[in-house]
């Protein structure tokens, strides 16, 4: 469960603090639903930019905000459905839209999950400490942001392979931005970081996405809560939720499959992976491209319990969907496929790793044989606004994109996609799996062997979790009104 316990004299000091610098804290309720949100608070974000440090923008933590970069308001849950002249299935594919949060990307509400209880705790005083962010990408820039807006000093760190997008925007949040060896999948080189850290002697607080049960909160109630309301207003009559399909990075959204499984019991779990480096699938390792999915370790705050599919994409199918969704050519050849206006002006909304849950959710589809009557879900992390350099790497590597390669891309990379390299988890493969977590969290991160056998067997482990929101809304609105500006 998530710490709760209360430090006053911290505390006092995060309301100073808070005071100081006219913050209020939205609770878990309203970024569920924005319509919670006082009136006063609209209004006065009519003036605020979706990306200014601002702490207005801590109630824009919601996949709510209208779709506009400053001054909008609220309304429903940004998505979009793929038709089957993009997917090649019959299954209604719906995937949530993650661009329209503060920093571009959802993991923004992740970092504001396991820093909030903290704060309103009196856990981490805001006068002292410093909030260290490990990531493979977004979630350190979220945290960030997050710390700007909450009075709190903050240090990202991140693989040195990451896109140029993301260095140089953390570089004016951030007070200090690490770069470890490595790529996407070099996990293991920022945790050493945050070992080097913790012995430097500074006051720190270290956030891990990838045992953070915050990270676990927020999906399983926002994410979930969002994924609800628009099941709610597309299932047609005759219709079901089938699956849900997450890349694994840091298994936070994965949390949100759990809350749906918990509203459609018959629905489906699946979790996806790089081909290059399998870790779920083949006990893998290596390198791989889908930026912002961490491997080579299974996240402490997966639960393995209600995962019913893993499966591994090639790095390359989304490459290729990239500069198929947004290259001029790839978009006149989606057009000659019947695929419509509205969604090709659009396509730029499907980052890397976006592109790699489409391309899952195709496959789970394949792999079970869903059809008509059928809904898969999934997420879109990001967008192509953190990756134009990409593009840019792409077409000097490979040369200008052509009616031709748009061809390959459509047919052989989407169209094409096959049930290769998926496996159906029996109660045994999902221990398996389960157990992998000894060699990260035991043997190198501090865990105990007891806990990550009450991770399997103690039956409340995970839903005791999901209980904790009511207890967490009422301290962030006992911590507002000892701030007093509402």
């Amino acid at each position: 469960m998530i710490d709760l316990t209360q430090h006053p004299d911290r505390l006092e000091r995060a309301v100073q603090r808070a005071r100081e610098r006219n913050i209020i804290i939205p609770t878990f309720k309203q970024m569920v639903n924005p319509a919670l949100i006082p009136d006063r608070i609209k209004a006065q974000l009519a003036g605020v930019g979706l990306w200014d440090l601002n702490p207005l923008n801590l109630f824009r933590i919601t996949w709510h905000n209208e779709p506009v970069a400053k001054g909008g308001g609220f309304g429903g849950a940004n998505y979009l459905e793929l038709p089957k002249a993009l997917t090649g299935v019959d299954a209604r594919i719906l995937v949530l839209v993650g661009k329209w949060f503060p920093t571009g990307a959802h993991k923004v509400g992740a970092a504001f999950g396991c820093l909030v209880p903290r704060l309103v705790t009196g856990q981490f005083d805001p006068t002292t400490q410093k909030a260290v962010w490990p990531s493979t990408g977004n979630y350190c820039r979220g945290g960030a942001y997050d710390s700007a807006l909450l009075g709190c000093e903050s240090i990202a760190i991140l693989p040195e392979g990451m896109s140029r997008e993301r260095f140089e925007w953390l570089s004016t949040v951030a007070g200090e931005v690490i770069a470890t060896p490595g790529t996407e999948s070099n996990v293991k080189e920022i945790f050493d970081k945050c070992w080097e850290l913790r012995r430097s002697g500074q006051d720190l607080m270290i956030f891990n996405q990838f045992e953070e049960f915050g990270n676990v909160l927020w999906h399983y109630q926002v994410t979930g809560g969002a994924f609800a309301e628009v099941l709610e207003k597309e299932l047609r009559p005759g219709e079901r939720l089938a699956g849900s399909v997450f890349t694994t990075g840091s298994a936070g959204t994965i949390n949100a499959g759990d809350r749906l499984k918990h509203l459609f019991p018959e629905s489906k779990v699946a979790v996806s992976e790089a081909l290059q480096c399998p870790t779920l699938l083949q006990n893998g390792f290596g390198a791989h491209r889908i930026e912002g999915i961490g491997d080579k370790h299974v996240p402490w705050i997966h639960n393995l319990k209600t995962t019913d599919m893993v499966m591994a994409v090639d790095d390359e199918v989304p490459m290729q969907m990239i500069r198929l969704f947004n290259e001029p050519e790839g978009k006149k050849y989606l057009a000659q496929m019947g695929v419509d206006q509205g969604l090709l002006a659009q396509l730029d909304l499907i980052g890397i790793s976006g592109a790699a849950n489409i391309a899952s959710a195709i496959k789970m589809a394949k792999w079970y044989e869903w059809g008509e009557g059928d809904v898969v879900v999934t997420v879109l992390t990001d967008s192509m606004e953190l990756y134009g350099s990409r593009l840019r790497e792409l077409t000097a590597e490979r040369g200008e994109y052509t009616a031709r390669d748009a061809a390959v891309s459509y047919h052989q990379y989407i169209q094409g996609l096959s049930t290769d390299y998926t496996e159906e988890l029996t109660h045994p493969d999902r221990k398996r799996v389960h157990n992998l977590k000894y060699y990260t969290w035991v043997e190198q991160q501090g865990k105990t062997y007891e806990e990550i056998q009450r991770q399997w067997y103690q039956k409340d482990y995970w839903t005791s979790v999901h209980g904790q929101v009511d207890e967490i809304d009422a301290l962030i609105e006992e911590f507002n009104a000892k701030v007093g500006l509402l």
